[in-house]
């Protein structure tokens, strides 16, 4: 019965248009022309949000989200929230992992999925009620016609654990992956022969939405959701802790000058260079951002390093502090000394005074 379940949710998000709290474009290609240039990352870069971001590098698109220790703050409190960030840059192919930790609560989905302009995208999704099973998914030009896309697998508690999950992609096939084990692969050719494949610059959209909210959505969202929302059971909160994300190109930017119908990655015009984005994410964000951003090797080596530092001042110090207690002491016993002289001659005086050796008036010799 289970099983069942679980197939027919599988199928039922298939049937479902892309994520519909981040899936949007401003300009899509296909069907319109004059679309900008996209800013590439052109490289790798870490990002920790349990400390500052560059708002340059992540722009909130709605709602609001809060940092904490446990990173990016995610929270759902009333109907209609669905707060959601994106990044201002896109990559073409590369990889992309994120430590979150899902939003429980029925209806609740958390989100994590990389979309492009022309609408290709690849998901990571999180029913708050599935406690057991993640979600993934494809999409190629908005194209909703193939319903076997969907796909879940077991994952321990994602509401309850961080966990990285990764999209490693290139032009042959797309991995998801779950810490340290691969999930799925999809291979080019099995996405409709390619049509369906995501092939087009993405940038990172991560949010949480209800898809249980009986009042902007139809029964059938909310039956995939897991079932309506109850929002006095709230607030429901999602984390985002690191992004770790690699573009496999060197570019500064995407263009789409090329681009015909086919959506291919071959009509994308790659514009080398160092990119701005790829500047701005290297830039330290705050004191507690730059540390983030140094790798163990580093870390380790500054704390040995001050570590070192401070034992040498100490050993300098305690060097220092006993030759000046030997110095002290070697004046002392001089000093001491001396007064031993002086009152031993002192007192050779008072006696020869006292035996009037040295007295005037007197012929005593």
């Amino acid at each position: 019965m289970v099983s069942f379940i679980l197939s027919a949710v599988v199928l039922l998000s298939a049937l479902l248009p892309v994520t519909f709290a981040q899936t949007h474009t401003d300009c899509n290609p296909l069907n319109t022309t004059g679309c900008p240039n996209m800013p590439a990352l052109g490289g790798n870069a870490s990002f920790h949000f349990n400390s500052t971001w560059s708002s340059k590098l992540w722009k909130t698109t709605n709602g609001k989200v809060d940092q904490y220790d446990d990173g990016a703050k995610f929270t759902i409190a009333r109907s209609g929230d669905s707060p959601t960030i994106a990044s201002s840059f896109y990559i073409l192919f590369g990889r992309v992992s994120i430590v979150m930790k899902a939003a429980p609560g029925q209806g609740i989905v958390s989100s994590a999925i990389l979309q492009s302009e022309d609408l290709d995208e690849i998901d990571w999704e999180f029913l708050g009620s599935n406690t057991t099973h993640v979600l993934t998914n494809y999409f190629g030009k908005g194209n909703t016609t193939d319903y076997t896309r969907g796909k879940e697998f077991g994952t321990e508690n994602p509401q309850e654990k961080f966990h990285t999950y990764t999209i490693d992609w290139t032009k042959e096939r797309i991995q998801w992956w779950v810490d340290n084990n691969m999930l799925r692969e999809l291979k080019y050719a099995e996405a409709l022969g390619g049509k369906n494949y995501p092939q087009t610059p993405m940038n990172i959209r991560l949010g949480i939405w209800s898809g249980g909210d009986v009042k902007n959505n139809d029964p059938g969202v909310v039956a995939w959701a897991g079932g309506k929302t109850d929002f006095d059971k709230g607030p429901f909160t999602m984390f985002v802790r690191d992004v770790y994300v690699q573009d496999y190109t060197t570019a500064k930017e995407y263009s789409w000058e090329n681009m015909d119908a086919s959506g291919s990655f071959e009509k994308v015009k790659v514009i080398n260079g160092t990119s701005d984005a790829l500047t701005e994410a290297h830039k330290p964000h705050g004191v507690k951002n730059r540390w983030n951003a140094l790798s163990k090797g580093v870390q380790i080596g500054i704390i040995s390093g001050v570590l070192g530092f401070v034992l040498i001042c100490i050993i300098l110090i305690t060097i220092c502090c006993v030759k000046q207690r030997r110095a002290g002491k070697r004046e002392f016993a001089a000093l001491e000394a001396e007064q031993n002289k002086e009152a031993s001659e002192l007192l050779a005086y008072k006696q020869q005074m006292a035996s009037g050796r040295f007295g005037y008036g007197n012929n005593r010799v």
